[in-house]
């Protein structure tokens, strides 16, 4: 069977090289090839073939499949089209992905943007519209695969509402649209409301309605894969095939789970790694009636290969790359983890039936454990890479709670499926499967609380401390160590010092200021001493803001913050406050005491109540005192819009001052600096993200900033501005912006200076 792996790994090699743009690099494996040795030839061949394969298949994939829709970019065009997938709501309107039939060539699916009509389709349901189109591939402004990798080639914007045709018979191709919605209304009719969420990402994937707390918690515990339908639930599957078949009938087994396996990879949308999965366990259960034995490398090469032949845009995606590294982590490693930890069990000899239970018990522990460890081996890095973050919590999370999702899988499953015949069985089922759905979450929540249970690798500390470690482990199997016990006490040793080092580089002085990459929005984290302040909290990042701004507060141990501060009630400065109440302890919430009838408003001060948090209004100036650093407040001093009334603060320690101003405009900024009586300072956060009307050059002349930093993402409304941008460098500003930057720290150092 390695003769396929021959085959299949470079050519999934040449597709990742073109997609990645690195292709000549490739062609350093053909010489390489070459100089084998002359029995090998035949694998020589099967490598070069592979390798040829792979630049053709991307060169005739991009010319057949991609060249209709890129003929339809930049234009306004009239789409008729099919929905292909159910739509969701948007904050505009409603989008849904479609498939578009072009007069030449195949079919491709585009994501459609319109209005609120767009929500009335349904899978299969053909219309007409006026769309303008675009690439696929910049996404805010920047470069992004994100669609083209689920094989969306084509952006459209409609113009107008979007009536649907509904046909007599929905088309075969879009029939598993209408299973997973089934699924989907079968676990909420039958799975209690608190736990319907979590039961319905378990099983389909769908993560809308799961509480943005409970997923933040998923994700710093490292259970997120729990919750994305991946090999895990695969394997739940087949696992339930063959207690229902019989583990002694391997044929009977294969019949019901391979159709099994098929239909739920069609229902929940044929991720990338629902079909890995799908590819190894139908190749595992042929391998078992063929008598044939199951090579791991070759099973997984030919699944990625088989993927990259369906979509090879699809070698950026990384779900993708992280599900493939995950099993080949667990194929290299998982064993020899387990060896290793299963040989420090000693078991005393006398009463035999005794030691049945801990032995089992203390083996499936070690299974669960080593494959855990094994699965993170390749995905550490690529999560470091990608997301910038490490949950150190994840191997203990992860052995005390796969158990739960092992059983609330096939209760849910059960119950969703009861549900569509008879309410009070899936209800009955249903109940059954709240259980461990709750203790999960419970476990989760409190594997999320702990201290330093998920880092960012914010500090170069923390950076270099997993670089080091992982070249220990490289130096440790490459001389085939036989203690695992010191390489591993090494890393603990190292990960205490990086943290202890990250902890004191950012305490030294009295004051350490970070503006935080929000996207377009606004979060300032203010570390004075042991005491800590957030100016703001809320941004357009994939993340929640508020989800940001706890996972950087979690790196430096913090789980408390004395100060919470709201410029104003504008999304982009609040709307990661809720999540924010949800993971640290906040003590004061700090806003201006206007627009009273605010939903938002309201919304936040009733979570304040509810966490305990107090509420300060300010109607005037007033004083802070953080640790060594002074905080004033200034009262809203504009009228009419929020961003009119909102406050401004002025951060002072020793002889370092910084002026925040929210998104106050020129004729507030005048007003500020009338009644303000403002100094000098050193740092000026730019208002309203560096809009045209912020920074006037009445402000910059009265306070001298020689640093700006912008808080801005990517946006429609040319933020920053070119004229405010060059009014900060005419008036001597370091322009330093957080779209460029990420996120800016600016550390005061100890004394008077």
């Amino acid at each position: 069977m390695r003769k396929l792996a021959s085959f299949a790994v470079p050519f999934s090699a040449a597709v990742f090289a073109v997609r990645y743009g690195v292709w000549p690099l490739a062609l350093v494996l053909l010489p390489a090839a070459l100089v084998l040795r002359e029995e090998r030839r035949l694998r020589c061949a099967l490598v070069c073939a592979g390798l040829a394969c792979g630049f053709l298949w991307c060169r005739g994939y991009d010319a057949l499949c991609r060249a209709p829709a890129r003929a339809m970019e930049g234009r306004t065009l009239t789409l008729s089209a099919a929905a292909a997938d159910w739509p969701w709501e948007t904050n505009y309107g409603g989008a849904v992905t479609i498939r578009i039939s072009p007069e030449e060539g195949p079919s491709f699916l585009a994501q459609l943007y319109g209005d609120d009509s767009l929500l009335a389709l349904r899978p299969g349901d053909m219309f007409t519209c006026v769309a303008q189109c675009r690439a696929p591939d910049l996404v805010r402004g920047r470069e992004s695969a994100d669609y083209t990798a689920k094989g969306v080639f084509l952006l459209a914007y409609a113009k107008g509402s979007v009536m649907g045709t509904r046909p007599e018979r929905v088309p075969l191709r879009y029939v598993p649209a209408y299973w997973t919605r089934a699924l989907q209304e079968g676990v909420a009719a039958a799975v209690p409301p608190d736990a319907a969420p979590l039961v319905t990402a378990l099983l389909t994937g769908d993560k809308t309605g799961l509480p943005d707390a409970d997923y933040a918690a998923l994700q710093r515990a490292g259970l997120a894969h729990a919750v994305a339908v991946s090999g895990l639930h695969i394997g739940f599957l087949v696992q339930l095939a063959v207690a229902l078949a019989g583990s002694r009938y391997r044929r009977r087994a294969a019949l019901l789970a391979v159709p099994l396996m098929v239909v739920y990879a069609l229902a929940v949308g044929c991720t990338p790694s629902v079909l890995r999965a799908v590819v190894m366990h139908t190749l595992l259960l042929l391998g078992a009636i063929l008598g044939r034995e199951t090579d791991p490398p070759t099973s997984l090469s030919f699944a990625l290969m088989l993927l990259l032949l369906q979509n090879p845009y699809a070698a950026r995606s990384v779900s993708l790359q992280l599900s493939f590294a995950s099993v080949a982590g667990i194929a290299a490693f998982s064993g020899r983890v387990h060896d290793w930890l299963w040989g420090g069990f000693r078991f005393p000899k006398e009463k035999k039936r005794l030691r049945r239970l801990p032995g089992a018990l203390c083996h499936g522990a070690v299974t669960s454990l080593s494959t855990t460890v094994g699965a993170l081996t390749f995905t550490i890095p690529l999560a470091a890479g990608y997301f910038g973050s490490l949950s150190l919590a994840s191997p203990l999370a992860n052995l005390l709670c796969l158990p739960l999702v092992a059983l609330a899988f096939p209760l849910g499953l059960l119950a969703a499926l009861l549900a569509l015949f008879s309410p009070a069985l899936g209800a009955a089922a249903g109940m059954a499967a709240a259980l461990p759905v709750r203790l999960l979450l419970l476990l989760t929540r409190g594997f999320a609380a702990l201290p330093f249970a998920g880092l960012t690798l914010e500090s170069g500390y923390l950076r270099a401390w997993l670089a080091f470690a992982y070249a220990l482990w490289v130096l440790f199997l490459a001389l085939r160590g036989r203690r695992p016990l010191v390489p591993l006490c090494c890393c603990v040793m190292s990960l205490c010092c990086g943290l202890v080092l990250t902890h004191a580089a950012y305490n030294l002085g009295p004051l350490t200021l970070t503006v935080l990459n929000v996207g377009q929005g606004q979060s300032v984290v203010l570390r004075a001493g042991e005491r800590t302040a957030v100016v703001d909290c809320g941004g357009s990042a994939q993340r929640n803001a508020g989800d940001l701004c706890a996972d950087y507060l979690g790196t430096f141990g913090r789980s408390r913050v004395d100060l919470l501060v709201l410029t104003h009630f504008h999304a982009d400065h609040a709307n990661g406050v809720l999540e924010l109440l949800a993971r640290v302890k906040v003590d004061v919430l700090a806003v201006p005491d206007v627009e009273r009838d605010d939903p938002l408003r309201r919304e936040l001060f009733s979570a304040a109540e509810e966490s305990g948090t107090q509420i300060w209004l300010i109607r005037d100036d007033e004083t802070v005192e953080l640790g060594p650093t002074r905080l004033t407040l200034y009262a809203p001093l504009g009228a009419g819009e929020a961003n009119e009334e909102g406050l401004s603060l002025l951060c002072e320690t020793g002889r370092f001052s910084a002026l925040l101003t929210g998104d106050m405009g020129a004729d507030v900024e005048a007003r500020l600096v009338k009644y303000g009586a403002l100094p000098e300072v050193d740092l000026l956060l730019a208002g309203h993200h560096g809009s045209q009307n912020a920074a006037s050059q009445l402000l910059l002349d009265t306070v001298e900033p020689s640093l700006a930093a912008v808080s801005v993402g990517y946006n429609s409304y040319g933020h920053p501005a070119p004229e405010t941008l060059r009014r900060l460098e005419e008036s001597g500003c370091s322009i330093y912006r957080t779209d460029l930057q990420g996120n800016i720290t600016v550390t005061v150092g100890p004394g008077p200076g």
